[in-house]
């Protein structure tokens, strides 16, 4: 075995250990730069790792002394190598963008404890991307269940811990659908990794025998998954736990956690049933269909807010029901569209959630839109990073965002039956993006802002308000978001090696 292909295991298993040495550091700053120095470690052996397989090289590593069907394993290929070193570039810039609204609604006695949950949250990121395994994959969703729960509680206030329950009570739920597929499942194949259990399903499909048990498994798989990614109608928890958690937490919730998911349905559906038995039992249909209505209603929803968090939060509804949308088109063309709309929501709505909690930073961290009128004056990064996530998440040419729109564009000509309700969905989207992105970007931007005594009147006497015009100076902050926007152009103007690897990886990732 090549060193080259040791990489999938040692990310995980460094990101763990870093989850459990951070309590013994006993400083914020310190457990800051062990996380940072860790998930950087990460990034760049995940970047040799997408060279060792951009030519389509895929690769499994036994786990133990025991090989398949009996061990365990995990398998690495060209687009498991992508998405790892886009979330650890993402998660990397999140925290180090972050630095200044941590330490304001982190408490020091909880920030150590913060970075433990965050290095569990990766470690169990790239479990969910790497692991051959079903019940791996369900053990590591219960690590991510209640660290992605942790970090939005971190935040201390009444809303905070009602939207981390309401968050813990939706996941499990969806654990629990999960658990009870993966038992089915296995009660039917006998296995646990994923290729003899794809051997034992096309052997139940051809057989003739009753597939209910198996559609029954199918089923609440997807529900389950459904559920902790966030696709509506499932989505009821999304909101309060995005809006009201502190920006990196936010950041991470919206761009990777709710991918790693996905990421796992996609194994299931390519890797164990196959597409062709996605599409003979209709899934792919129903999740067209809610896909197209999340699009819609998510978008919907957003131009109702008042809060700028909310009206994130509640795009990212919109944007899941994209890659839903391209999944259920149950072509290549519509999955490696889906796959595109995830490496680009993943980039961009950290920028986003990230720029607002810099723009309520300076304003006396008020959540109002009403309230940041000015803002992106007085941090002018912040307000860079929102026009160039809002022009993405719009569809702008040369924005990241465009490229994936005309991608799903594309794909619905492959399928001529859904090309009208695809082409619709994307108009109707686009407009309501436009609509509300367009006027926060004028409101952040416009001349005169709130001034100091009117935070004061409010009761905000405390609140560290910069006078009018002064600007926030914050270096990690800048070239975090000066890195985040280079990223999302360059992925809208530099597509084709992007697009020419995912379409690599997913040849072989079934």
């Amino acid at each position: 075995m090549r060193l080259v292909e040791n990489i999938p295991f040692f990310s995980i298993f460094i990101m763990m250990a870093g989850g459990i040495v951070t309590p013994l550091l006993g400083s914020r700053n310190r457990a800051r730069i062990l996380h940072l120095v860790l998930v950087g470690a990460v990034a760049v052996m995940s970047g040799l790792l997408l060279g060792y397989t951009s030519d389509g090289t895929c690769f499994r590593f036994m786990m133990g002394h025991f090989p398949a069907p009996w061990g365990n394993e995990v398998r690495a290929g060209a687009l498991e190598a992508l998405m790892s070193l886009v979330f650890s570039l993402v998660m990397f810039l999140t925290v180090a963008a972050n630095k200044r609204s941590l330490e304001h609604d982190i408490p020091g006695e909880r920030a150590g404890l913060y970075y433990v949950m965050m290095n569990l949250l990766f470690s169990s990121l790239l479990a969910l991307i790497y692991t051959n395994d079903l019940f791996t994959a369900y053990v590591f969703i219960e690590i991510n269940t209640i660290s992605a729960c942790a970090i939005v509680c971190a935040k201390e206030s009444g809303e905070t811990v009602a939207a981390a329950i309401r968050y813990l009570i939706m996941s499990l739920v969806g654990s629990g659908l999960i658990l009870i597929s993966i038992a089915l499942l296995y009660c039917q194949t006998g296995h646990l990794l994923m290729e003899p259990m794809a051997g034992a399903v096309r052997e139940l499909a051809s057989s003739g025998k009753d597939l209910f048990p198996l559609k029954m498994a199918l089923v609440m798989m997807t529900s389950g998954l459904a559920v902790k990614s966030a696709l509506y109608p499932f989505s009821s928890w999304l909101p309060g736990a995005h809006a009201n958690a502190t920006a990196a937490s936010s950041s991470v919730l919206s761009g990777l956690v709710l991918k790693g998911y996905i990421i796992l349905l996609l194994k299931v559906y390519m890797r164990i049933l196959g597409m062709d038995l996605i599409i003979r039992l209709r899934i792919n249909d129903l999740l067209f269909v809610f896909g197209i209505l999340a699009m819609v209603i998510g978008s919907a929803k957003a131009l109702q807010q008042h809060m700028v968090k909310r009206v994130i939060a509640y795009s990212s509804i919109a944007q899941i029901g994209y890659i839903f949308m391209g999944i259920g088109m149950g072509t290549s063309a519509g999955l490696a569209a889906a796959v595109l709309h995830m490496i680009v929501h993943a980039v961009t709505k950290p920028m986003l959630f990230t720029a607002a909690g810099g723009l309520m930073d300076c304003c006396g961290h008020q959540k109002e839109i009403a309230a940041l009128r000015g803002s992106a004056r007085r941090n002018p990064a912040a307000g860079a990073g929102l026009v160039v996530g809002s022009m993405a998440m719009i569809g702008i040419p040369f924005f990241s965002g465009f490229v994936s729109k005309i991608s799903f564009a594309m794909a619905s000509f492959h399928d001529l039956d859904r090309t009208v309700l695809v082409l619709g969905a994307l108009a109707v989207s686009t407009v309501l993006n436009a609509m509300y992105y367009i006027p926060l970007i004028i409101i952040v931007f416009s001349e005169r802002g709130p001034e100091k005594a009117d935070y004061e009147a409010a009761g905000l006497e405390d609140a560290a308000v910069p006078e009018a015009g002064e600007p926030v100076k914050d270096v990690s902050f800048a070239a975090a978001m000066a890195c985040f926007m280079a990223g999302n152009v360059l992925i809208g103007t530099c597509y084709g090696p992007v697009v020419r690897m995912i379409e690599t990886g997913l040849a072989n990732f079934g």
